[in-house]
């Protein structure tokens, strides 16, 4: 350790947040050997814990909650200051305290890791019957849906919505999708990519209805805007995602979205304050353009960079990853690398009708962004070219039978 890093150690570092981007900060402090006190303030009760796994092994209850989702790390251990159901309500910056339902705590430096907020359906906060799949909590209270195989609709055919309907299909319960757009993952992905995947609902023995909103929600169904009335024992919303950064507004500069404007460092635009994971964007050079990741392997990444930055390595490089994040659904591992916005080019390898393809996106003969389905390998490789910035063959990308790397150019 340096000397200038020795002469910021001694600091006291609240990371706001105990999901995975708070987690992974601390636990990267600890590595790098900040000796200084770490508290991490989070608002739900249980210990930190992993998303991935409620959609899945939690959801269907094939695995122990509290075991299945559980971080292994020993925060004790660590001199980790774990302090739960204890949510995050202001912080004053010229006093350096943020205000919590337990009072005030100072911090010579703050780290926001509070993550996003499921977007609900209006009147629907304090339905009976209507959930959201996003913590522990809710997955729980989902789980006797499907023992139960009641009939359930599902608002919004996004990644989220595509995950539940994967586990409640399995588990036999009578699902029907409603999306307002006229495709699945339209938000995501180009009407191209992604309208062909509307056929593995049918697949699954769901329904999809798309073009289709909802009016308001009944005990018992669901009403469209057109008039159809959609019978339900209940209803899960995954219709998007919001940055949860009420708590900071007026303090640091926030996005379009509610997101922490980052810089390249992460760091916020009030001194001594960092934003990592879904609650903030970065500038990215790669892409030409800021960044808002709403995914796993950003929370996981950025951690590293806001160590850095606290523990004052300044020749650290610029926060800048290659986007990652994969999908579970209908028999299928979906996995997607890079940012496709700015593409002007879309290759295929492969047909969506297959059981395996991939999707390349190209922008000025460069591989930017890239979409496989149960093609791991073409993800890893691809993933390393996107990093690279390499000139690539569009008719060796095209071809399903060669490898993606074989595609550099030489």
């Amino acid at each position: 350790m340096n000397e200038q890093t020795r002469g910021r150690a001694g600091r006291r570092v609240v990371i706001a947040g105990a999901g995975m981007a708070g987690v992974r900060t601390a636990v990267a402090l600890r590595e790098r050997g900040f000796d200084g006190t770490v508290t991490m303030i989070g608002a739900e009760p249980h210990p930190p814990y992993d998303r991935p796994p409620l959609s899945k092994a939690v959801l269907l209850g094939q695995a122990d909650a509290d075991r299945a989702a559980a971080f292994d790390v020993d925060f004790a251990g660590l001199g980790i200051d774990l302090r739960l159901d204890c949510a995050v309500t202001g912080v004053r910056t010229a006093d350096k305290e943020i205000d919590t339902a337990r009072g005030p705590v100072g911090y010579d430096v703050l780290v926001a890791a509070t993550g996003a907020h499921p977007v609900r359906l209006p009147g629907t906060e304090d339905s009976a019957g209507v959930h959201v799949l996003h913590d522990l909590d809710d997955a729980r209270r989902l789980r006797p849906v499907l023992e139960r195989k009641e009939s359930v609709v599902v608002a919004g055919a996004g990644w989220i919505g595509a995950e539940f309907t994967t586990a409640a299909r399995d588990a036999g319960c009578p699902v029907t999708v409603v999306e307002a757009a006229g495709r699945p993952l339209s938000g995501a992905l180009p009407e191209e990519v992604a309208r062909p995947m509307g056929a593995w609902y049918a697949e699954s023995g769901a329904t999809l209805l798309t073009g289709a909103r909802v009016d308001r929600v009944e005990p018992g169904a669901v009403l469209l805007a057109d008039g159809t009335r959609l019978e339900a024992d209940a209803v899960v919303v995954g219709i998007g995602a919001r940055p949860s950064t009420r708590w900071l507004a007026g303090a640091v500069d926030l996005g379009p979205h509610g997101e922490v404007l980052a810089d390249e460092r992460l760091r916020a635009s009030a001194p001594d304050v960092y934003a990592v994971g879904d609650c903030a964007s970065f500038p990215s050079a790669r892409y030409g353009e800021r960044l808002l990741v709403h995914h796993w392997d950003n929370a996981l990444q950025g951690a590293g960079t806001v160590a850095e930055g606290i523990l004052g390595e300044t020749a650290a490089a610029p926060y800048d990853p290659v986007p990652y994040f994969w999908s579970e659904q209908f028999g299928r591992f979906v996995q997607y690398a890079g940012h496709h916005a700015a593409a002007d080019t879309l290759l295929w390898r492969g047909e969506p009708a297959d059981p395996a393809w991939s999707v390349c996106w190209l922008r000025e003969g460069r591989l930017v962004a890239l979409l496989a389905v149960g093609r791991p390998r073409d993800l890893a490789q691809g993933r390393r070219l996107i990093a690279s910035g390499a000139l690539v063959d569009p008719d060796l990308i095209r071809d399903p039978a060669r490898p993606l790397k074989a595609s550099a150019a030489r």
